[in-house]
């Protein structure tokens, strides 16, 4: 089964962390959003990925090999980026008419049990319910619990079963036909190729297609969403490997994921907290906040904030969103 991972997008809702690095590539709880989902299916036993890259694609390709050199990977670049059906049709040429074929989007973490692929006779599509569908593509069953009709950010929903971003298809090369007839005769909606057209034509042609319910969702796309996931995350790590850092006059107060070559003094850490690789933080309080690498922080009052890497912080009480590269200083 071949792996397909879209990475193209701009990721606006995230600026100013993604004016230097890819949405996929913004950490959460110790790790970039994009190695979470591709150790999942590493340690699943899979090994074979498509990237759809696109904005600032030559990161992603330089972090997947370095991190990854043993996997078999394909790059390819969508340009221009228009919609998720446009992006899975670019990876035509890296996955084969009869492979089965895995999308799920770069920007969400999901649980869900990979085993349900195992022998599926039909194309599943993951869904979890919301209160409020109308930003999501969202599912109609038919009474045997098969898809019937799908729609994209429908202003009047007749269902509240939304897509999660995760799709199996049994036969990709009858996905990448459906995609090619949009493509061919500029169906689109929206303004865009959107990847539920595309399997709507395929169900349309007779395919059964299933839903499958995922667990936990997380949809990394904003700060508050990005500061949700990594606290449950964060959650979890602490369980598997409890915290046993200590530094100079400081509380640590678990959940952390702190980085083993960080220099903490007179501080208060956690809860919540992800701090990168080099970074040093004197005389501050942080909680539920996500700090980059190789940066620093002075007695600074932190929380439910986003800081990136390379920063330079002090003297501060306040609820932040800063980028790479930034120097700040409120003393």
């Amino acid at each position: 089964m071949k792996i397909v991972i879209p990475v193209a997008g701009i990721g606006t809702k995230l600026r100013p962390h993604t004016h230097t690095q890819p949405k996929t590539l913004v950490p959460v709880a110790g790790r970039p959003i994009l190695a979470h989902i591709i150790d999942y299916f590493v340690e699943s036993g899979y090994d074979e990925f498509v990237f759809i890259i696109g904005y600032m694609g030559e990161k992603i390709e330089e972090f997947v090999n370095t991190k990854y050199p043993s996997l078999k990977t394909a790059f390819v670049v969508q340009e221009p980026r228009e919609g998720t059906g446009h992006s899975v049709w670019c990876a035509r040429n890296s996955v084969h008419a009869n492979d089965e074929m895995l999308i799920i989007l770069g920007d969400t973490i999901i649980d869900f049990d990979i085993k349900i692929f195992q022998g599926a006779k039909n194309n599943l599509l993951g869904v979890k319910k919301v209160e409020d569908p109308r930003n999501f593509g969202v599912v109609e069953l038919d009474d045997n619990g098969y898809v019937e009709k799908l729609y994209e950010k429908p202003v009047i929903p007749k269902s509240n079963l939304a897509l999660v971003g995760i799709y199996y298809i049994k036969h990709a090369g009858k996905l990448f036909d459906a995609l090619q007839v949009l493509i061919d005769n500029q169906i689109k909606t929206l303004g865009e190729y959107h990847l539920t057209d595309g399997i709507m034509r395929m169900i349309e042609q007779g395919e059964k297609t299933g839903v499958f319910q995922v667990g936990n969702w997380f949809d990394c796309g904003g700060k508050d969403s990005l500061l949700e996931t990594n606290a449950i995350l964060l959650g979890r790590l602490e369980e598997a490997h409890p915290t046993t850092q200590k530094f100079p006059n400081t509380i640590i107060i678990p959940p952390v994921s702190i980085a083993y070559n960080c220099d903490i003094a007179d501080s208060i850490i956690g809860p919540n907290v992800s701090i990168g690789e080099h970074t040093i933080v004197r005389s501050s309080v942080i909680k539920d906040s996500i700090i980059g690498s190789y940066s620093q922080l002075e007695t600074a009052v932190l929380h439910h904030s986003v800081i990136g890497s390379d920063a330079y912080l002090k003297g501060l009480s306040q609820s932040l969103n800063i980028g790479d590269s930034t120097e700040i200083d409120f003393s």
